[in-house]
């Protein structure tokens, strides 16, 4: 029985790169779009809450606290707008249901916590979605995005108030 010496191999490991993303066990580009567009919801509804939280404080040191989180929370907006339009997607313009309950908190103490809470999600849903993301400049972003939110957790809770 003659061998073939040109053997056609089913899947070559030199195609790989050329696999679907789903395939190979990342998220798929549908996927990805509806996970940045609902950290952007959370990044809104967090960026509008301590822009108004900040307004309403009257101490220097807690006030200067709430709007260095407001003003990171605004950058990751902006960066996931445009990994969202990396990607051809389209933004959503919603913003979460986080802000009309925080906004919902009188009392500072408490608002602060529940902000920080909401910091905890966003937090525990790049740690989810992270092994799952190909391109290598959108898993940076995400990445360093995880990095500033545990340290805004960080901060938050080493503020007394």
């Amino acid at each position: 029985m003659p061998q073939n010496e040109n053997p056609e191999l089913s899947s070559p490991a030199c195609w790989a790169h050329e696999a679907d993303d789903a395939y190979m066990g990342y998220a798929s580009r549908d996927e990805l779009l509806a996970f940045l567009n609902e950290l952007l919801e959370a990044e809104r509804a967090g960026s509008r809450v301590t822009l108004r939280t900040a307004a309403e404080v009257s101490d220097a040191g807690t006030k200067a606290l709430i709007e260095a989180v407001q003003r990171d929370e605004a950058h990751w907006c902006g960066v996931l707008m445009k990994a969202i339009q990396t990607l051809n997607g389209e933004a959503s313009k919603r913003t979460g249901a986080f802000y009309e309950k925080a906004m919902a908190i009188p009392g500072l103490p408490e608002r602060l916590a529940f902000l920080n809470r909401g910091q905890g999600w966003v937090v525990r849903k790049l740690r989810e979605m992270l092994p799952r993301i190909r391109d290598d400049r959108i898993h940076h972003e995400l990445a360093e995005m995880l990095a500033a939110h545990e340290r805004n957790i960080a901060l938050v809770e080493g503020r007394s108030v």
